[in-house]
């Protein structure tokens, strides 16, 4: 009877065997993932340093650099827990590698009371960015005066916009009231809202405008000199070739449309290679315009829609040496594009012999793009 009652013990449960092979299944898949999300995350800390012409797909691993980062931090911690070192320590010092370039995408969010409470100095001044995509919003009506309302609110003192259409603005008589307030300089030539390579640039300013030129064409990358006190500040608005990626494309894969499309090898297809082409065009003027910019010897700000991320050969080439204001005073995570699930920051405000000391995006539809607002000052130490 004894010997019957004890015959089972010590054997291992059915159950067990069945969790350890769910297990180590589990482990081999994650380990697959992990080194395909490894070798992922080694190419996009190169995509910065490479020309797009070079390596054809860098550019698609920079949209998605702060997705691929979020996966590294998870399987690391994954890893962790499972007590696995060997993987956990790879994972870790590629993560660590990356940390650095976090701030491109996020800063803490830290409590700023003097936002609020302080009172700015008559040495600070207010900038604008906005891509105002030829004045149409998402209902397709001209949304002028709803920009022209939101300039009103934020009074920004100099304001750098993208894709201008002045024949639209010109049938607002808001608009025809800013003269009052600001000067202007225009250029380009006004086209259609479906246009996005030959959309005109406008620098508006409170300050005195000195002069004005050209670095590309019209459309793509202008300057203009204001006199800011008793110094001249060299401002760059820029709006550099466009992705191609329209809003059905958007929609496309934003709506996993593409699960069910029997076609969707081809579409894919021609949105990357779309991609690809732009981000070569891209590369060839931000080589033209970085040149420009290092050739200035004034107080610089660099504004505009670069369309391309943090994580680009464009933002490596149009930062250097100057400060974004964002990894300055910026607070959690910032887009300024609104579509691909709001992740893209492809509006910037850099600037060298200034400082940055408050960053925000306005959240409004009026356009494609959220406007930018920084407010600086004059450094003494660059």
């Amino acid at each position: 009877m004894a010997s019957e009652y004890y015959s089972g013990y010590g054997e291992r449960p059915a159950a067990k065997r069945r969790r350890s092979w769910i297990v180590w299944l589990l482990d081999g898949a994650m380990t697959l993932l992990s080194a395909v999300v490894a070798v992922a995350l080694v190419l996009t800390y190169l995509v910065p340093y490479v020309d797009p012409a070079r390596v054809w797909f860098f550019p698609v691993l920079g949209l998605a650099a702060p997705i691929t980062y979020v996966a590294g931090v998870i399987l690391m911690l994954y890893w962790i827990i499972r007590w696995r070192w060997l993987r956990a320590g790879v994972m870790i010092l590629i993560v660590v590698i990356g940390l650095f370039k976090v701030s491109l995408f996020w800063r803490p969010e830290i409590r700023r009371t003097y936002e609020q409470t302080e009172d700015f100095d008559r040495g600070t001044f207010k900038v604008m960015t906005y891509n105002v995509r030829s004045f149409y919003g998402e209902n397709g009506h001209s949304s002028v005066d709803d920009i022209l309302r939101l300039i009103d609110e934020q009074d920004p003192d100099v304001i750098c916009l993208q894709e201008f259409n002045a024949r639209l603005a010109a049938r607002s008589e808001k608009f025809a009231l800013l003269d009052e307030r600001y000067e202007s300089a225009g250029f380009g030539r006004t086209s259609a809202p479906d246009s996005a390579y030959e959309a005109p640039l406008a620098v508006l300013s409170k300050f005195r405008i000195l002069r004005s030129g050209t670095v590309l064409t019209p459309a793509s990358s202008v300057w203009v000199d204001l006199l800011v006190g008793e110094d001249t500040v060299r401002v760059f608005n820029n709006h550099l070739r466009s992705t191609a990626i329209n809003a059905s494309d958007n929609r496309y894969i934003t709506e996993h449309r593409f699960l069910s499309d029997t076609a969707r090898e081809t579409k894919i297809r021609s949105i990357v290679d779309r991609l690809r082409d732009n981000s070569v065009l891209r590369a060839a003027q931000v080589d033209s315009i970085a040149r420009v910019i290092d050739d200035t010897r004034t107080r610089i700000l660099v504004c505009g829609d670069f369309n391309d991320t943090p994580v680009s050969y464009v933002y490596r080439k149009m930062a250097r040496g100057l400060r974004d204001a964002f990894r300055s005073c910026g607070s959690g995570y910032s887009h300024t594009f609104r579509g691909f699930y709001n992740t893209l920051r492809i509006d910037y405000v850099l600037c060298g012999g200034l400082e940055p000391i408050t960053y925000e995006t306005i959240p409004v539809d009026y356009s494609d793009h959220h406007p930018v607002l920084v407010r600086m000052k004059k450094s003494e130490e660059d």
